[in-house]
């Protein structure tokens, strides 16, 4: 692959060129120079693009592509389809699959299905058997096979001596162990943030004690095993004021937060509108403030946009049968530009690589080229032709959103929309 990119602002503060416009010359996929002007003597390929912007690849730590088993949600080849066009060069798939991906044949299987894409697929192996909580699965040979972490998705495990095991059993290979924050007897048959707004509209409430007390347990968990975990999408202030605790305590401790639970409230529930009922559930403005500040001082480590398509026979009926779930790659940088400085927003997308065993890739002269190519500046409102998704329950549909995204560049690919 040799292309020659014109007249790029380069956002990347581990890069020399850091908030300068230059051109890149890329040969083999690998960038050979970085000028304010290059010739074109050899006549490759030009990527000349309106206010064009360029960072390091961005990565998401939590998505769901549906295959195998859920392909009428969506299928790995148009899920990474989705996320290049997202801007997405890594992105890390959760085990909530039929079956769930619990062994190293199964890892196997998905990286075989996403081979020699532009964006590179991580997946997550299941943290027990069949993700029923009950017996840990195959933790070792998965990480043999490729698994950056272990987890169950949106399922908590109930047994704590079975997590403690699992952050024992983990720690001999520096394996990720993630553990979804909610006490199930506490959230019983809750589907909406437990509040003003649950009692007005008479739907069962799902309090903010559910994800705090899993998180204390975990915490002490981990401070007893000296492991290494990862809390996937607080929602919650308290949730947050513990993590910065246990950081300050030098615990192993990550986090990540669910792009719209930085966005919406759960006053937007007051429609009934399915495609708001997601999991952990839309908090209050309380909340979404506590969440923002934990990400200005670093106590939250990454935000995902928690992709999760779901198919229209169980998103468009009564809410209380609805499942949990949206669609939110296509609308990451948007939403996240929305409340954030483009600085800020690039930072998030780009961080959380380390944690799952991601080599980092400034644009440099020398180094392999993995970048994301955006318009920080384009207003759009987000509707279903913004959807590269076979799914379209999308929790952003009809917000204005700030940001186009013109594709990704990596693995020797170009995927531009």
């Amino acid at each position: 692959m040799n292309i020659l990119i014109k007249s790029a602002t380069i956002i990347d503060s581990k890069s020399e060129f850091h908030n300068t416009t230059q051109d890149l010359l890329i040969e083999n996929g690998v960038i050979t120079k970085i000028a304010s002007t290059i010739k074109n003597p050899n006549n490759y390929q030009e990527i000349a693009l309106e206010n064009l912007h360029i960072s390091q690849g961005w990565f998401d730590s939590s998505v769901c592509f549906g295959e195998p088993g859920f392909e009428e949600r969506d299928t790995i080849k148009n899920g990474l389809k989705t996320a290049a066009a997202s801007g997405f060069t890594t992105v890390a798939m959760n085990a909530n699959t039929n079956p769930v991906i619990d062994s190293n044949s199964d890892i196997t299987f998905v990286n075989s299905k996403a081979s020699n894409n532009a964006v590179t697929l991580l997946p997550i192996g299941a943290l027990t058997v069949g993700s029923q909580g009950i017996d840990l699965a195959e933790l070792y040979d998965m990480n043999t096979a490729g698994a950056v972490a272990f987890s169950d998705y949106q399922k908590p495990i109930s047994n704590p001596n079975l997590m403690k095991i699992a952050l024992q059993y983990a720690s001999n290979f520096n394996g990720l162990v993630c553990s979804f924050p909610q006490e199930n007897k506490i959230a019983g048959h809750g589907v909406m943030n437990e509040h003003i707004t649950s009692t007005t509209l008479g739907l069962k409430g799902n309090p903010s004690l559910a994800e705090e007390l899993q998180i204390a347990r975990d915490l002490f968990l981990l401070e007893y095993t000296e492991g290494k975990l990862h809390i996937p999408t607080i929602s919650t202030a308290k949730s947050v004021a513990l993590i910065r605790e246990a950081k300050k305590k030098k615990l192993n401790v990550s986090c990540s937060v669910a792009i719209h639970n930085l966005y919406f409230t759960d006053d937007v529930l007051n429609d009934f509108n399915t495609h708001f009922k997601v999991l952990p559930p839309l908090r209050t403005q309380t909340d979404v403030d506590a969440l923002i500040e934990g990400i200005k001082d670093g106590t939250i480590d990454m935000v995902t946009s928690d992709h999760n398509p779901i198919d229209i026979e169980h998103k468009k009926i009564e809410f209380d049968h609805a499942a949990y779930g949206t669609i939110g790659l296509e609308s990451a940088f948007g939403a996240l530009q929305s409340i954030f400085t483009i600085k800020k927003t690039i930072e998030l997308l780009s961080k959380g690589k380390t944690r799952f065993g991601i080599e980092t890739t400034p644009i440099n002269i020398g180094n392999k080229v993995n970048i994301s190519l955006f318009n920080p500046d384009t207003k759009y409102t987000f509707s279903t032709k913004n959807i590269v998704s076979k799914s379209k329950n999308a929790i952003f549909e009809g917000e204005v959103l700030k940001g186009q995204v013109y594709g990704i560049i990596a693995n020797n690919n170009i995927a531009l929309n």
